[in-house]
């Protein structure tokens, strides 16, 4: 079962309500999802009171775990560490940060900032992802995203690669914004595959899915 911690409402660039977001999880056979909408500075404090009363009016749904949270996106790399404890105090339970993406023009600097923030969980889609950096995720726990999210991808492959180098840990994401974007466990697979993930670590990449779910719940 697909355990997705990167997802978007409507509550920033997303198409969907949370409860159809998360009904249609369900519906795609989902064990657990994160509504991470896209946060800075002006709307933390109202994109997480969405997404915990999401969290809280479907916590009594055995069928799926949701997970409130946020993605830090487009902030100055010096100003993620506040902004990320600050999510931490208003109740995010997984925290992400948009990484430097090759289709967007995300500051320089985002990834390593985010590498080694210690309220930060998953850098998401991080690009042309140095060496450096995913060491530094390798050692203070931060997972990095194979991501379906068109164009996000195209940096899939350097992603898969530098991370096993650097012995980091992978998570798949959809960074679903629409109906479509939720993925399949053969979707999925088939994804980290055309990553260059080896067949034999794609569970563990489930595995790295389960752990994290296991540590922000617990």
């Amino acid at each position: 079962m697909i355990i997705d911690l990167h997802t978007h409402t409507f509550a920033s660039d997303g198409v969907l309500l949370p409860s159809e977001l998360i009904r249609r999880a369900i519906a795609a056979g989902y064990r657990a999802i994160g509504i991470t909408d896209h946060g800075d500075e002006t709307n933390l404090e109202d994109l997480l009171q969405r997404a915990i009363k999401a969290a809280q009016v479907w916590a009594e749904n055995a069928d799926i775990v949701v997970i409130p949270g946020v993605e830090i996106t487009h902030v100055p790399p010096d100003r993620i560490p506040a902004l990320a404890a600050r999510a931490r105090e208003l109740g995010a339970k997984v925290v992400v940060v948009h990484g430097e993406t090759v289709t967007e023009p995300v500051a320089p600097g985002t990834n390593a900032a985010a590498v080694r923030c210690p309220d930060v969980d998953i850098l998401a889609h991080p690009g042309l992802l140095s060496m450096e950096d995913a060491g530094a995720a390798a050692q203070n726990n931060v997972y990095l995203e194979i991501t379906a999210r068109k164009g996000h991808s195209a940096a899939n492959g350097r992603v898969a690669s530098v991370a096993a180098k650097a012995g980091a840990s992978l998570l798949f994401g959809t960074d679903t914004h629409s109906p479509g974007d939720l993925a399949t466990v053969d979707h999925a697979r088939k994804i980290l595959l055309a990553a260059g993930v080896a067949e034999d670590s794609i569970d563990e990449v489930f595995t790295n899915a389960e752990k994290l779910l296991n540590r922000i719940t617990s």
